[in-house]
């Protein structure tokens, strides 16, 4: 395997995702399976996969991304983001493209902590009168 061109990370929720890019021919594994393996949703490939497609790069870099922590989702969104900020490592012009689309934002929104005599966050006890 190549020297990656670059490496990036990206966190969502409890996920954090180990980016690199190297030249290819597109394809992109996650945690040593296929994309389309890991995740089985095609909104979520959609949705992590974004940065490339709105770039036009999918064909130009090969992926190659450690997932860890949080669920699916999180893992997409963590992906996102770290494939934003390694694409804009390799060129900085595409900076404005990508930061218009929001896909540099890091999503800050994380669980809230429960609260003693809570059941949850927020969820109280059932109130009984008598």
């Amino acid at each position: 395997m190549s020297i990656p061109l670059v490496q990036s990370t990206g966190r969502r929720k409890g996920a954090v995702a180990r980016v690199r890019l190297r030249s290819g021919e597109g394809s992109v594994t996650c945690n040593k399976r296929s994309f389309e393996e890991y995740f089985g949703a095609p909104s979520l490939r959609q949705h992590a996969i974004e940065p490339l497609r709105l770039t036009n790069l999918l064909t130009n870099y090969d992926v190659d991304v450690t997932l860890n922590g949080g669920g699916v989702s999180g893992q997409a969104g963590a992906l996102r983001l770290g494939l934003a900020r390694a694409i804009v490592e390799l060129d900085p012009e595409l900076r404005a493209q990508l930061k218009k689309a929001g896909l540099l934002t890091r999503d800050a929104r994380e669980k809230e902590s429960k609260k003693y005599g809570l059941k949850k966050a927020r969820k109280a006890p059932q109130y009984s009168k008598r």
